[in-house]
């Protein structure tokens, strides 16, 4: 979620009217902020959460790893006020996900036990961990779905296609492996499926990666996938 409220949902208006109040809740209870490195793990999956993190601004990228070593990769998010750790803070349940800080950006610490104390004295506020909470488990069952139900091709084909479309807030990576784990496979899979959709002349490469060759063929495949 994100320090400023989605602007979309039944408590939008409510949301805009008391988003600087939000705002000044979340920092009143701040007790450090500093600058972190590429690769530094902003929360860890597995560990106690410790304290909610804001990231003004940066690359960070959300992963999960299951008990077979496999590894999932939700993608890459350009922060803007970008909360972590609040789905765990509310379930007092340890990190879910591991997100990696993919440059050199601030770090802003919120103190959980600070943050408690203002939501009882502002219980009006949980609007805002409702709604976004809500909007990003929409988000992740989409993407989830996806996944689970169609072959590579189609998801590979529906993500570039979602992402030259809309303003997806989750981006792709530019090497292979990690793009891999962000369908749920391996490498050798991944090109696979890429290679057919080169050979169907939906998709082309670039100097940013894959891109769409043929939007009208694309749509189409999509339409007709079984």
């Amino acid at each position: 979620m994100k320090v400023s409220p989605y602007t979309t949902g039944r408590f939008g208006s409510f949301l805009s009217a008391k988003s600087q109040a939000f705002s000044d809740l979340i920092y009143q209870c701040q007790i450090r902020s500093g600058y972190v490195d590429a690769g530094y793990e902003i929360l860890r999956q597995g560990e106690k959460l410790e304290y909610l993190y804001v990231v003004p601004g940066g690359r960070v990228s959300m992963s999960i790893v299951a008990a077979n070593g496999r590894r999932f990769q939700l993608g890459e998010a350009n922060c803007d006020d970008h909360i972590f750790g609040e789905m765990e803070y509310f379930t007092q349940t340890p990190c879910q996900w591991t997100v990696t800080a993919d440059e050199h950006l601030q770090m802003d610490t919120i103190c959980l036990t600070k943050l408690t104390q203002a939501l009882h004295q502002h219980p009006e506020m949980m609007f805002f961990f409702a709604a976004a909470l809500a909007e990003d488990y929409q988000d992740s069952l989409d993407i989830y779905t996806n996944r689970l139900l169609h072959p590579i091709t189609y998801n590979i084909a529906y993500d570039l296609l979602m992402q030259k479309t809309t303003t997806a807030a989750l981006g792709g990576f530019d090497r292979v492996n990690r793009e891999a784990e962000r369908f749920g496979t391996s490498g050798r899979v991944y090109r696979r499926a890429v290679k057919e959709l080169l050979d169907k002349g939906l998709v082309e490469k670039s100097a940013q990666g894959l891109v769409i060759a043929d939007e009208k063929k694309l749509i189409e495949f999509l339409e007709n996938d079984e």
